[in-house]
């Protein structure tokens, strides 16, 4: 729960803001919000293995592995897990079994070079990334 309420949330408006152009105005508040916030968050898993790797017989909530995806783009999100030394040795271990390494993998190829995009296809996609509206439901429904 933690994962889907706290971590997933903040990370990815974190992401969002740190990658927003100046043409969408002033962020500075929202960049620095969703940093400090996702630091928060490090820190809590950081604390959370500390308590596991020091307490063993102590039930505790330690990341499980839906968290790690999260972290992966640690430095884009403006931290340094080297602050996280529990957290560190974890992200460390769980990205070097092959497994995950696998399922880290998929998708790869479907990532987009923005350098080499037009103008015009940079602006397409920030349409479709930022600032969507609802559609309206078809009429003539059962209303």
């Amino acid at each position: 729960m933690w994962q889907m309420a706290n971590q997933g949330p903040k990370t990815g408006e974190c992401g969002h803001f740190r990658r927003l152009k100046d043409s969408q105005g002033d962020q500075t508040y929202a960049v620095r919000r969703f940093t400090d916030e996702v630091n928060r968050l490090y820190g809590v898993m950081n604390n959370r293995l500390y308590d596991a790797a020091t307490s063993p017989a102590t039930p505790t909530r330690s990341p499980t592995l839906i968290s790690y995806p999260w972290t992966v783009g640690w430095e884009g999100q403006g931290q340094d897990i080297n602050d996280f030394p529990y957290f560190k040795r974890w992200f460390d271990e769980i990205g070097a079994r092959p497994a995950v390494q696998r399922g880290m993998a998929v998708g790869k190829d479907m990532t987009v070079d923005f350098s080499k995009l037009s103008k015009e296809e940079i602006a397409g996609l920030t349409k479709l990334l930022y600032n969507q509206r609802a559609r309206p439901a078809p009429a003539g429904g059962l209303l």
